[in-house]
């Protein structure tokens, strides 16, 4: 498998796994040698993707059970904690895959490896341009919420919010495909980038808009004669918790896109191929992001929290009952 497939390979390519796994451990410097290779124990991986799944399963059935919450916005954070979900649990089977045919447990063709490691590979495509979508989604639900606020309820309606949830996961699921078709073409990872990047344009305008129009919001709330008159948080709460979401998100994803545009730009470079090589800890960030989201939620909503609290006292007393 080419450099360009392996970018998206969560552990070393699992086609080759079974036979260079152990060769490769030793010497495990990158390229010429000009530094050394990055290996995370398995241990690792599957901890982070255990916790990830139970943190978002956790979410879902909050949002589920609460009726307080059964709000668009809400529905799209359920959306968002499914592709957490996604991107964790791909990377933990990847790696108990991995560990399974490096120990010789299990002997299976290449072409069928081949196979597993393009459905895990189209798995992290998925998971990703669906939190992007989720992301910008969410985002402009919270712009339609502060600039016509009046309307909101007609603009954005359950309904409507399921649909765009179900014609986003269509789409991720098109990706999906589409970069298995076409796994071998560096087309894909510059489309990849490139989305990645105009996504992040347009939710960081749509923020900056917010954060202005709040601004303005204040300093005419306090030029009013009026005491006593408190401004209108809600809106701006939910907007300030997406944009610790949002920064959460670059901050884990940001050394992965690098990470690929390095692989297109400067693959030979000993500086890129040394940065390349530290890919293992960039898969780490990027299944912190999936655990660190659910605690953002619980430590920004109070009705989240007390939810979770309820959900997890029940399944204490069923265990123990």
């Amino acid at each position: 498998m080419n450099t360009t497939h392996f970018a998206f390979s969560f552990q070393p390519v699992l086609l080759n796994a079974s036979d260079d796994f152990n060769d490769s451990v030793p010497n495990n410097r990158s390229g010429d040698g000009f530094c050394e290779q990055v290996f995370i124990k398995a241990e690792v991986f599957l901890t982070l993707g255990i916790i990830s799944l139970l943190e978002n399963i956790l979410v879902i059935l909050a949002v589920l059970k609460n009726g307080n919450l059964h709000s668009p916005m809400y529905f799209f954070l359920c959306s968002l904690a499914v592709a957490d979900m996604l991107v964790s649990m791909s990377n933990a089977l990847e790696t108990v895959m991995i560990a399974i045919l490096s120990s010789g447990y299990l002997i299976i063709d290449d072409r069928f490896i081949q196979h597993m490691d393009n459905v895990f590979d189209s798995m992290i495509c998925i998971s990703l341009v669906a939190s992007i979508c989720n992301l910008l989604v969410i985002a402009i639900d919270r712009y339609i919420t502060i600039f016509y606020a009046l309307r909101y309820h007609s603009i954005m309606t359950v309904k409507k919010a399921l649909t765009l949830i179900v014609l986003i996961w269509v789409a991720c699921i098109i990706c999906g495909i589409m970069f298995i078709a076409y796994s071998e073409s560096k087309t894909v990872i510059v489309c990849l980038i490139t989305m990645f990047f105009t996504m992040l344009l347009l939710m960081a305008s749509l923020y900056v808009h917010m954060f202005l129009f709040a601004r303005l919001h204040v300093k005419r709330i306090a030029a009013l004669p009026v005491e006593g008159v408190p401004p209108q948080r809600t809106c701006m709460k939910g907007a300030v918790t997406i944009t610790i979401l949002l920064g959460v998100f670059i901050v884990c994803w940001a050394p992965f896109f690098l990470h690929l545009i390095l692989i297109i730009s400067c693959p030979m470079n000993p500086y890129c191929i040394c940065y390349t090589a530290h890919f293992n800890t960039y898969l780490v960030l990027i299944m912190c992001n999936s655990v660190i989201d659910p605690l953002i939620y619980a430590f920004r909503s109070l009705e989240m929290r007390k939810t979770f609290k309820e959900i997890v006292c029940c399944c204490y007393d069923m265990s123990v009952g």
